[in-house]
């Protein structure tokens, strides 16, 4: 079986954001691909914890009972061995400031979880009827805490705003022709070409590397990984005839992670044992 290791994943999904803009750039933590970030973190996690909060009033939780209590200690089992990892490789937590919260939604339609930048989670209940037990639940929510972990948010906006920016310069010597090709595209297809051509496929990345990251936040929390692989089959088989051909979609297709976490499981566990706290 073949393993990815980091070398190979870099080579897969590097970004050469920091040949036009070096100032700006970070690096993901593990991963250790190069990234574009041009808002502060600071600023766009005080924006998620007011959204946070008021998503909170607004919603219908579930306040106590044994799934919220599942919720809230395979988190915090993955905040404490991820903190300890970086301790123990002497590196910078990048957790060190965030809030952490946890929120179960009571909404059985909606299969969903996510983590706002900050540490700030929400599991909705329909997710648990896929999840079906704990290290299944482990493997989504270290995969959520990775987009934070990984500042996926603040990179989509530096990104956003990059694109914006030099299609709009390049669009000055180029008479407008970006812009009209993008309008005529969207008229005849409805289709939007940046979409298609950038958001999409860089959205696509992020996704995979939140599963490499979350794959590995789960091991180091203790959890069975290899359940992995049934989590994504009960997905493929309840999305099924209900996924959108890929180029049209920010996420990967079921098929294509499975086929990802099969490669990457052997190496995780080998690599990225449970910590001992």
């Amino acid at each position: 079986m073949y393993n990815i290791n980091r070398r190979k994943f870099l080579g897969l999904f590097g970004c050469g954001c920091c040949s036009l803009i070096l100032p700006s750039c970070s690096t993901v933590p593990i991963t250790e691909r190069k990234q574009l970030s041009i808002i502060p973190e600071a600023r766009i996690n005080r924006q998620a914890a007011a959204a946070y909060e008021n998503f909170r009033k607004k919603t219908k939780l579930i306040n106590s009972g044994s799934q919220l209590n599942e919720i809230r200690k395979i988190g915090k089992k993955i905040e404490i061995s991820v903190s300890a990892f970086f301790a123990n490789k002497k590196k910078q937590d990048p957790t060190k400031y965030f809030e952490w919260d946890y929120i179960l939604v009571d909404n059985d339609k909606v299969v969903n979880a996510w983590c706002m930048p900050g540490g700030k989670i929400a599991v909705y209940t329909g997710l648990l009827k896929v999840t079906k037990n704990t290290n299944a639940l482990s493997i989504v929510m270290g995969h959520e805490i990775a987009h934070a972990v990984a500042r996926h948010s603040v990179e989509r906006m530096s990104h956003a705003m990059t694109l914006n920016l030099g299609t709009a310069v390049a669009d000055i010597f180029l008479g407008g022709a970006i812009n009209r090709t993008r309008n005529t595209v969207g008229q005849n297809t409805g289709l939007d070409i940046f979409q298609l051509g950038v958001l999409n496929p860089f959205g696509r990345k992020q996704e995979t590397e939140a599963d490499y990251l979350g794959l590995i936040f789960s091991s180091l929390a203790g959890y069975d990984i290899r359940e992995s692989i049934n989590l994504w089959k009960r997905m493929y088989e309840k999305n099924k005839g209900k996924e959108p051909p890929v180029f049209l979609s920010t996420h990967p297709s079921s098929a294509k992670r499975i086929e990802n976490l099969k490669n990457w499981i052997n190496e995780v566990i080998v690599e990225y044992p449970p910590i001992k706290i």
